[in-house]
């Protein structure tokens, strides 16, 4: 391992925290109105009504995999019986299932925002970057799923190490091509999120799953 390729898994995830960190308190104090998504569903319906589902909620899944994969170690899944062959069989099923609706999802996104003229001329170069930079990462952690081989051993160990404060830049040195690619790509992609309409994201309105039952009673009048 070089020493330049150590000092990027070392220096660069922190770097990545800070932009993240910092950006979101500069969004949320500066440009507190745009932490929106801009809705375009004004412009066209039928085409959001099939892709936008399709994209978040695969994307949900994407993300449940990566935290399934990247906090829980082996040896944990090992003593609840599942082995290696089996679970790397079914994160294949399900990690493949998952990006494939995510990629198809983005990908009607993007083609409604293409062919639908209001909806494009409000599309800004931030979101061109965006749809870049998610769908490439969507695309190269396919890639990496099916041709990247094992990243438990390696991916998996130096992303917990970052939480530590004793980045493990060895185990990530040893990780596949695919791999170091779809983590460079996702880096740039967390250090994009406040800037951009991921952040979004963030505004979730979860409360509502766990708010009283609105009472509607009827006026009686005399």
């Amino acid at each position: 391992m070089s020493s330049g390729e150590s000092l990027f898994w070392v220096i660069v995830p922190y770097m990545v925290l800070v932009v993240l960190v910092g950006g979101l308190i500069w969004r949320y104090r500066y440009d507190r109105f745009g932490w929106t998504t801009r809705s375009s569903q004004l412009y066209e319906s039928r085409l959001l009504r099939v892709a936008s589902p399709l994209f978040h909620y695969a994307l949900l899944f994407v993300i449940a995999g990566h935290v399934i994969g990247l906090f829980v170690p082996a040896s944990w899944t090992q003593a609840l019986g599942l082995s290696d062959a089996a679970y790397h069989l079914l994160a294949r099923l399900t990690g493949g299932v998952a990006g494939v609706c995510a990629a198809a999802g983005l990908g009607l996104l993007i083609y409604r925002r293409r062919v639908t003229g209001p909806v494009f001329l409000a599309t800004t170069r931030n979101d061109k970057l965006l749809y870049a930079v998610l769908g490439s990462a969507i695309v190269l952690g396919l890639v990496a799923t099916f041709a990247g081989g094992e990243y438990r051993g390696t991916v998996s160990p130096w992303f917990r190490s970052l939480f530590v404060l004793r980045p493990d830049a060895s185990a990530m040195a040893a990780a596949s091509t695919p791999f170091k690619v779809h983590v460079i790509v996702g880096l740039a992609l967390i250090a994009l999120f406040p800037f951009t309409r991921l952040v979004h994201a963030l505004s979730a309105p979860i409360g509502y799953l766990f708010r009283p039952y609105l009472v509607y009673r009827r006026r009686v009048t005399k």
